[in-house]
């Protein structure tokens, strides 16, 4: 969503997410895009609307309202077809314990507050993406899991380096399993790397969870070009990783930053 908004003109220092409200046709227009290519979930565009970050553009108080707009706007385009509306929450943006000022306790609570508004808007499941902070995310987690009292699926998806390792150092085996341990339906990865990575680090987890699988990575680690973040990963070349990804036994399959709807279209050949 980011991709395609900031394509159509939309400047990186906007509140991506306030668009739901201030032009919900053009997030409208993209999400429909993403049907015709063929996706089955779309994901709302609310993946910084939580608390903390919609304060640093003083909105905080338009919190609930981007949230259920998010879902509707999504819903409408859904319209006509079998898509399932995933409500997107991504990490908070600032520093929790030990590292912050921000408590645990603190971050569940505004995790719970995005949660509940989306699921008020009517979303069909919770995704939790692009966390590199397994504290941050376990808060997230528990918070969609309180939020939704266990009524809907949620997904939770964490960002790794190039070796298969959270930003901090965390392996594989040891992330996998503390998230295999938590109340969530599917586990996976998302963002940062490309499709080689996620599917040879999808691989290990498997080792230590039986919980289905998600992968969306981005198409390619981006190149600056004039100023400009270009991801280079070729439509044909992540649809020939789906198809690894679908033999390896993974369940969801999308892609993060760069994915356009041609790269969903391929993606979906590949599931046929």
């Amino acid at each position: 969503m980011g991709t395609m908004l900031y394509s159509r003109g939309v400047f990186i220092n906007r509140c991506f997410d306030e668009l739901n409200l201030a032009q919900p046709d053009l997030v409208r227009q993209i999400h429909r895009e993403y049907i015709k290519a063929g996706a089955e979930i779309l994901e709302t565009n609310t993946f910084g609307a939580n608390r903390a970050r919609l304060a640093a553009f003083g909105i905080a108080e338009k919190l609930s309202a981007i949230n259920q707009a998010g879902v509707r706007v999504a819903r409408e385009a859904a319209a006509g077809s079998q898509a399932y509306v995933a409500g997107a929450i991504g990490p908070l943006g600032v520093r929790i314990e030990p590292l912050g000022p921000t408590s645990f306790t603190e971050a569940r609570e505004i995790f719970r507050e995005q949660a509940a508004a989306l699921l008020e808007g009517g979303a069909d499941l919770l995704i939790l993406e692009t966390f590199g902070n397994l504290g941050e995310l376990r808060e997230a987690v528990m918070a969609a899991h309180e939020a939704s009292g266990g009524a809907v699926p949620i997904i939770a998806q964490v960002t790794i380096d190039d070796f298969g390792h959270l930003p901090g150092g965390t392996d594989p085996e040891s992330f996998t399993r503390e998230m295999d341990s938590w109340p969530v339906d599917v586990i996976g990865l998302n963002c940062s790397v490309g499709p080689k990575a996620t599917l040879e680090t999808i691989e290990l987890m498997m080792q230590y969870s039986s919980k289905p699988m998600s992968a969306m990575p981005n198409a390619g680690l981006p190149t600056r070009v004039e100023g400009r973040n270009i991801y280079l990963c070729s439509p044909e070349y992540m649809a020939q990783y789906a198809r690894r990804l679908l033999w390896a036994g993974v369940r969801i399959i999308g892609g993060c930053c760069g994915t356009t709807p041609d790269h969903i279209k391929l993606i979906r050949s590949e599931t046929r």
